[in-house]
């Protein structure tokens, strides 16, 4: 087998691997099963290490992934990545060296139109993996290469079969589209790790009917998907919270709407919203990841103003 279908090969598997690794474990896996990886001709083929650009043992020249370290306490910022203007992930060299030998595999693997798998990181020890993902640029300039995320389907298909131009678009917003949901994601695994997947109204503690609900929308410049502009909602508190139906006081106390209040109807009213009127807010143990009170009392105020329309 040449060095080119070898490389193919050995990326099929670990695609077939991850696809069986999310089924089983879900959609964030840990790093030591990225490391274990599988076998392949009785070879260990590790996914993910300790470099951001990684290439396992097994291959000849080109990397197999690239990684965003997870977030670290007291930075500014939640992510190193980001959207650049022609609408690819942005991905920083190894350093500020483009003949280094991570850099020149990224460049290889750009040249060869290799698929490669991008790791966005959760939290220490947990990512999000998302295949296959292509090199499409270089800018040195910036030390960053272009990569785009395609179709799992469309991505291994022949690059010749389409036209350069729709093959880019579909690219564009295929990768704009799963960094939002990568970025939600990690979000919401943050809050609800917070919360220890609890309502933070009822306390309900099924993690599949609970949301990340931002205190200041996403829409706002200010409204961050960090901890700290979270509350870990269940699906009716959530939509109540987003309606202005259900609003938080600057002391963490549950406010419900006033007309909502003398409402008469059946008991999911009654029990799921009137009665959490003056009830406290329960919270992370973690000071430092409790709402930010100039976030929650900016939401408030808009919680007062739909109540007077």
């Amino acid at each position: 087998m040449d060095d080119r279908k070898f490389d193919s090969d050995v990326r099929l598997r670990a695609f077939e691997f991850l696809d069986s690794a999310t089924k089983t474990f879900g959609q964030v896996l840990p790093w030591k099963l990225l490391t274990e990886g599988f076998r392949y001709r009785d070879e260990r083929v590790c996914l993910i290490g300790a470099s951001g650009i990684w290439k396992p043992k097994i291959l000849p020249r080109m990397p197999i992934s690239i990684s965003t370290a997870p977030p670290h306490p007291g930075r500014s910022a939640p992510y190193d990545d980001g959207i650049d203007g022609n609408g690819q992930l942005s991905y920083r060299y190894r350093g500020e060296d483009s003949g280094h030998p991570d850099n020149v595999g990224l460049r290889d693997a750009m040249r060869s139109g290799a698929p490669l798998i991008y790791f966005f990181g959760i939290e220490r020890g947990l990512y999000l993996p998302t295949w296959p993902v292509f090199v499409v640029g270089d800018d040195p300039k910036a030390l960053a290469f272009r990569v785009a995320v395609d179709d799992r389907v469309l991505g291994t298909a022949d690059e010749n079969t389409s036209e350069s131009a729709v093959r880019e678009a579909r690219r564009q917003y295929v990768t704009g589209i799963t960094v939002r949901r990568l970025h939600q994601e990690a979000f919401r695994i943050r809050v609800l790790r917070a919360y220890r997947d609890r309502c933070a109204v009822c306390r309900l503690r099924h993690s599949e009917l609970l949301d990340a609900a931002h205190i200041l929308p996403d829409s706002d410049p200010r409204g961050e998907p960090i901890v700290q502009n979270g509350l870990a909602l269940c699906k009716i508190h959530h939509a109540a919270f987003d309606r202005h139906i259900l609003g938080v006081r600057p002391d963490l106390v549950v406010e419900i709407r006033r007309d909502v209040l003398e409402e008469i109807d059946g008991p999911m009213l009654r029990y799921g919203l009137q009665e959490m009127n003056g009830q406290r807010l329960y919270l992370p143990s973690r000071r430092d990841l409790r709402p930010a009170e100039k976030f929650v009392a900016e939401r408030y105020a808009m919680f007062q103003g739909a109540g007077q329309r």
